[in-house]
């Protein structure tokens, strides 16, 4: 595990750093600072973990935690995961996911899923590390404003 790396769940005082790794990660048009801090207040259902080495933020990760009434307990989902390419292979990626997975569980998560690119052979690799393994599903997605 990174002993350099700071992983903790995120504040509103993040929300600069957040923006900025989210603009690095995502691309797009960059979410403002102040639509962050709202999300921040108002989701229940996300944790978002940062990793900040020496104050400075450089990665981050966000689960949710999703409820059906078809099942007796939530399960989690990691949807988001990026860490700044100076500061991979040092542990950041399983430190945050692990944080995250602390965080769910407290909520009642004992399963988790994860959905990234075929092609994403280190993150999928990462993610092996952390005991995710492959399934059958698939993933379908349609865009409502067509």
């Amino acid at each position: 595990m990174n002993s350099v790396a700071n992983v903790r769940l995120a504040s509103l005082t993040d929300a600069e750093e957040l923006s900025r790794l989210n603009q690095e990660f995502n691309g797009g048009v960059k979410r403002s600072p102040a639509k962050i801090i709202e999300h921040l207040n108002i989701n229940r259902n996300e944790w978002i973990a940062v990793a900040e080495i020496s104050g400075r933020i450089v990665g981050f990760g966000c689960a949710q935690s999703l409820y059906s009434f078809c099942y007796d307990e939530p399960y989690g989902e990691i949807t988001e995961l990026y860490v700044e390419e100076a500061a991979r292979r040092q542990g950041i990626a399983i430190a945050l996911i692990s944080c995250l997975e602390e965080n769910l569980r407290k909520r009642g998560v004992r399963s988790m899923r994860v959905l990234t690119g075929r092609r994403n052979a280190a993150a999928i690799r990462t993610y092996e590390h952390c005991n995710y393994v492959k399934d059958d599903e698939q993933m379908l997605k349609r865009n409502l404003e067509d």
